[in-house]
């Protein structure tokens, strides 16, 4: 099984990021952001980011408009928030993951976006859900180090549990993997603005 990596920029200084990258044998980041572009930190634009990379001999390729977490298509909101389960089954959607998949037969690909903490943005509970059965993935955090995705569910878990594992069967009911999933999906989804 083929590994993929995620990462989230904002931590890091143009230089670091390009370490890690290399450290990992990365060569290509799918950018992975609805809107490539940062008010905080102007090197991470589409633009500035692709050039610099380049420069270090690794491949940019935006695909926040088939994988990103804020969509235009009023079809995958329920009440004004993004739900993951209707992305999923869009075809953009699985567009976006074949082209991923196809990439990683020539490439080492590393998907990104802002956010430090992989459980806190979409390339985990959206993407890397839809892609865990296809691929290794390797989370890597804001200290460089590795969290297998395994152990990043298992932390999911931990997080939406009430600390007791409670047994089927005995009157209680126990948090699911896919419940975990959608507890931080309510947590995290993108919500339309309304204007009032």
């Amino acid at each position: 099984m083929k590994t993929i990596y995620t990462i989230g920029y904002s931590s890091y200084q143009l230089d670091t990021f390009v370490q890690i990258l290399k450290k990992h044998g990365i060569n290509t980041v799918a950018d992975v952001r609805s809107s490539p572009y940062s008010a905080y930190r102007s090197d991470f634009n589409k633009v500035s980011l692709q050039k610099f990379l380049q420069k270090h001999d690794i491949t940019y390729v935006f695909m926040g408009n088939q994988i990103g977490a804020r969509w235009e298509d009023p079809e995958v909101y329920i009440d004004g928030v993004v739900d993951y389960d209707l992305i999923s089954n869009s075809s953009t959607f699985q567009e976006g993951l074949d082209r991923i998949r196809a990439g990683s037969r020539k490439y080492v690909i590393a998907l990104m976006c802002a956010e430090k903490d992989p459980i806190t943005c979409h390339r985990t509970i959206l993407i890397s859900k839809n892609l865990r059965n296809d691929f290794f993935i390797q989370h890597i955090l804001e200290d460089g180090s590795i969290e297998k995705h395994k152990d990043l569910e298992k932390r999911l878990l931990r997080m939406h549990t009430s600390g007791q594992l409670k047994l089927p069967g005995l009157g209680t009911t126990r948090t699911s993997l896919d419940d975990a999933y959608k507890i931080q999906e309510s947590k995290i989804a993108y919500r339309l603005e309304v204007s009032a």
